[in-house]
């Protein structure tokens, strides 16, 4: 967000403030200044937080201008404990890339057909075309390390992933696929408050 775009904002919210002014009584005008308050300060905290991260944002548009023209396909993957981040990095990732160039893929359990199938293959339809930036938010890479701990596959399903998955990723890049991966942690005490706030606040 731009410094005009934040101060716009502002003033939006003050116009509002005063268009009520006379029209509702004061009880009514102190809680409604107390949200405008509320909603300025937190503006203002999103203007301080996402600042730093314009430069980056920015090479990420290049890069998007860069995948188009080549017309490379590019894949991230976004692997990590719950509550390290993913999510919270992608929407900051997105925020203002060109939405017509990426894709963001989070799938669900496996159904009944696709646990008979190649394990790669309810990936590769997902896969981005030349231009395109696809990104996992989690992948292929549970067989190795959610479904091991909950027993959602076997021993044996587990050392085949093992053995197959770095000859399946060289198989991508040798098709000029650009692949990232990327793995996220946190300590257990900033997992534990991160479950917590996930609790009371709905947009988490």
């Amino acid at each position: 967000m731009t410094f005009a775009c934040y101060r716009d904002q502002v003033s939006d919210l003050k116009e509002s403030a005063n268009k009520d002014f006379n029209t509702r009584t004061e009880a009514e005008l102190r809680a409604r200044l107390k949200e405008v308050t509320k909603e300025r300060n937190q503006l203002r905290a999103q203007l301080t937080q996402d600042e730093p991260l314009r430069p980056f944002q920015i090479e990420l548009l290049k890069l998007q201008h860069h995948l188009e023209v080549q017309q490379i396909p590019m894949m991230v993957l976004f692997e990590g404990r719950d509550a390290s981040g993913k999510g919270g990095t992608i929407r900051r990732m997105t925020r203002f890339m060109n939405e017509k160039r990426y894709r963001v893929v989070a799938l669900g359990k496996p159904t009944d057909e696709q646990k008979t199938q190649w394990y790669f293959q309810r990936y590769v339809p997902h896969f981005p075309a030349g231009g395109e930036m696809v990104m996992f938010d989690r992948s292929w890479y549970n067989r190795a390390l959610v479904e091991p701990v909950f027993g959602f596959c076997s021993k044996r399903e587990y050392r085949d992933f093992i053995k197959g998955v770095v000859g399946f990723e060289k198989d991508l890049v040798r098709q000029r696929t650009a692949l990232v991966k990327l793995y996220f942690s946190v300590d257990k005490e900033v997992q534990a408050a991160r479950f917590k706030r996930r609790q009371t606040d709905p947009l988490r």
